[in-house]
């Protein structure tokens, strides 16, 4: 790559290292801010859901506000919302104070990394692809590396408000990074803004996030969560008949027509469920169920990141060796038995043990991200990259609230039939268990691909031709 590509992504992951730091960080502190606020600790999915359900508002307009008004100004704005949104979280004293302000972090997040992904697809090309995204996520993955430990100490010799402060100077260095360095990108002849669209999908898609986070408790009326869902079907329904009549909607379901992304995003779709639930369930049983402090927890959980990072240094060369279809099906398999055996853990597990599963588990997982991620992409035109970016990112964010969603009642469930909301140690079996099940069932989106799907992506087109001479 030239020296302008190479730096775009470092710029773009300053950003992700501030968001994927702020994830680890309030997972490892989620059981100390619940009592902090006097909060049930499995209700406090909802400072999770929450912000993944700004994110499935307003990522799908974010492709169309960097196209509009450029992508640099778009990325800029997005940092500076972020950050805000930080400083709110750390300020916030209840439930519903810290819930809208991880909807503000949302706004922000919504356009930070979609709009980042697409400077970086538009800048390289397409056999550079897997190598400049593989480039943007290793300082990005500094985050989940140092968040877990960082947010535990934190918690555990400070206090929890802080881990949201520590996205100020990463923040202001994101906006120094993003003005000195980053491309003015915007496209020529922007159709209009599809309103109705954001409108439908928006409203549809949030009520049922929102409706299914809230099954079972007692946040609304009990007529509250059902009639949430039906909502949001009925809009959801009406986007999918507005979507087909309508030039250029704001989340192109012609997509789908293509081979390669729709693999992308159905298999990614099931197992994102998955990995999703990881963050919430993990540092709940190590905490709560092992009665680990958080530093402790955080030191532990902090290895799936490891593992993840060494994954980006191989995944091009994995990728061009085997191709899409043969690495998707197999790391399908083996990532969901890592997280399966997770639900195996014990408080008598040896920490050494846990380290060497969990390391694991964050590579093979990475490896299957990394492979999702650079597929879907590979048979988009470049015009339709900023549509391609907004679906697929809206999906991903679905997909990762489905996670704690599912998680969430898995354990909700177990407390009901004991009758007891001390939550135990086979509970989260039984929720590991299930969301491992959900994502291996991802490798039957990948079943129809052709052998040699993505093939220039992965550079084994490239190896045919030196064959065939």
């Amino acid at each position: 790559m030239a020296s302008l590509p190479r730096i775009i992504p470092l710029v773009v992951a300053s950003a992700l290292f501030m968001e994927n730091t702020d994830a680890t960080v309030i997972a490892t502190s989620l059981p100390a801010m619940a009592a902090d606020l006097g909060q049930d600790p499995v209700i406090l999915k909802l400072a999770f859901t929450t912000y993944l359900l700004a994110l499935t508002v307003f990522i799908p307009v974010s492709g169309w506000c960097a196209d509009r008004f450029g992508a640099r100004n778009v990325f800029r704005a997005a940092i500076a919302v972020f950050t805000l949104g930080s400083i709110a979280c750390g300020l916030s004293t209840s439930l519903e104070g810290l819930i809208a302000a991880r909807f503000l972090q949302g706004m922000g997040g919504a356009m930070m990394v979609p709009v980042g992904r697409l400077i970086i697809l538009r800048t390289v090309s397409k056999s550079e692809m897997v190598s400049a995204l593989a480039l943007l996520t290793i300082p990005a993955l500094l985050g989940p590396i140092f968040g877990p430990p960082l947010g535990g100490f934190i918690t555990t010799y400070f206090h929890w408000r802080w881990i949201f402060w520590i996205n100020v100077p990463v923040g202001l260095l994101g906006l120094v990074l993003a003005t000195v360095f980053m491309p003015d990108i915007r496209e020529e002849g922007v159709p209009p803004l599809d309103r109705l669209g954001f409108l439908l999908s928006g409203l549809g898609l949030s009520a049922l996030v929102f409706g299914a986070t809230v099954v079972g408790r007692d946040v609304l009326p009990a007529y509250g969560a059902p009639a949430l869902i039906g909502i949001g079907l009925v809009l959801t329904s009406l986007y999918v008949l507005h979507a087909r009549r309508t030039a250029k909607p704001i989340l192109d379901l012609d997509l789908l027509d293509i081979a390669t992304f729709r693999s992308g995003v159905m298999g990614g779709s099931l197992f994102r469920i998955g990995v999703g639930a990881i963050p919430f369930l993990l540092p709940l049983m190590l905490q709560l169920g092992f009665k680990l402090t958080p530093f402790q927890s955080g030191s532990l959980t902090c290895a799936a990141a490891l593992g993840a990072l060494t994954m980006k240094f191989t995944a091009a060369r994995i990728l061009k060796c085997f191709g899409f279809r043969s690495v998707l099906l197999f790391n399908a398999v083996v990532s969901a038995v890592f997280l399966g055996v997770q639900g195996l853990f014990t408080p008598e597990t040896p920490h050494l043990l846990i380290l060497a599963v969990l390391l694991a588990g964050g590579f093979f997982r990475s490896l299957q991200f990394t492979s999702l991620n650079a597929l879907a992409y590979s048979d988009i035109p470049q015009r339709e990259m900023g549509a391609a970016t907004s679906f697929y990112a809206v999906v991903q964010q679905l997909s990762l609230a489905a996670g704690i969603v599912c998680a969430a009642s898995v354990l909700e469930f177990a407390q009901y039939i004991r009758g007891d909301l001390t939550l135990t140690v086979s509970d989260f079996s039984y929720a590991f268990f299930a969301v491992a099940f959900v994502s291996v069932l991802s490798l039957f989106s990948h079943l129809k691909l052709a052998s040699d799907a993505g093939s220039e992506v992965s550079g084994r087109a490239v190896a045919k031709v030196g064959e065939s001479t």
